[in-house]
């Protein structure tokens, strides 16, 4: 989230002709800096960089002091990165009917290394689980890294990580990778196959940035702000910074990125809620 916000905030102040500051406020599931954001003068002055964790917040926090949908006003998705499910090369698993068909034998005893409870890499575990009717075993760690580590280790049977943290240990052959998480296969792994190719057509889990206003903000500020992003995302550095990370640039306007994040609430809510996952 910080390398995009940096990235917004220096066009934007070369742009519009003010200077635009990150200011990182994490903590409680990225819930503190959001609701700075929220109750905040909407003046167009503070924004939010966010990603996919707005959208599961709802579901994992039940008193949250904000509206995640009500209290803010969607500006441009920037861009978004699939998930990719990774093993030890050393593992016989060569593809995700081989995951379900160890996972079957052996309920509980393949563990899923995460960057965290309630992180995406933890739901996008426990959904595959729910959709395969698998048991598998939950092991937080402290971030992406640490999570790709574990699975290096032998620590962790599996990960479901975001690519932009383990594509260079993909290249290096040290991670194993079995699918991407998205309905198109990403360029920047163009041989591994979907998980819907894979045979698991319902399995989707979209990674993402994006940038939020107060609700209110002026929609005149929304605009310029959107349209700021979409002229970047096209530019060819940015288009080349992303796919470092194996990213795609979207920089859609508002009301496009606003039906997503209702869709993605209204998806990870009742999927949060079956795992039975909660977060105080």
């Amino acid at each position: 989230t910080d390398i995009f916000a940096r990235l917004l905030a220096q066009r934007f102040s070369e742009a519009l002709g003010q200077q635009f500051i990150v200011d990182n406020r994490p903590g409680a599931g990225s819930t503190t800096g959001t609701e700075f954001v929220a109750k905040s003068p909407p003046d167009g002055t503070t924004l939010l960089m966010t990603s996919a964790s707005f959208t599961f917040n709802p579901g994992l926090y039940p008193k949250l002091r904000y509206d995640s949908l009500k209290d803010f006003a969607a500006v441009s998705q920037v861009v978004r990165v699939p998930h990719v499910v990774l093993v030890l090369p050393s593992l016989p698993v060569k593809t995700l009917q081989d995951l379900v068909r160890i996972a079957r034998a052996k309920p509980g005893e393949v563990l899923y290394a995460s960057s965290g409870p309630g992180s995406a890499l933890h739901l996008a575990g426990a959904l595959f689980a729910l959709q395969t009717k698998t048991q598998l075993t939950h092991i937080p760690y402290k971030g992406g890294p640490a999570a790709a580590t574990a699975v290096m280790s032998g620590e962790a049977t599996v990960s479901f990580s975001t690519i932009e943290t383990v594509l260079s240990l993909i290249q290096a052959k040290r991670l194993r990778p079995l699918a991407v998480s998205t309905r198109e296969r990403t360029p920047a792994l163009p041989e591994v196959p979907t998980a819907m190719e894979a045979g698991f057509r319902d399995y989707e889990v979209i990674g993402w940035y994006g940038l939020l206003a107060p609700a209110g903000t002026p929609p005149a500020v929304i605009d310029q702000l959107s349209g700021e992003i979409a002229r970047m995302m096209t530019t060819p550095a940015m288009r080349e910074r992303a796919a470092q990370d194996g990213a795609t640039p979207v920089g859609n306007k508002p009301a496009e990125f606003e039906r997503f994040l209702r869709a993605e609430v209204a998806k990870w809510t009742p999927i949060i809620r079956q795992a039975g996952i909660t977060l105080d």
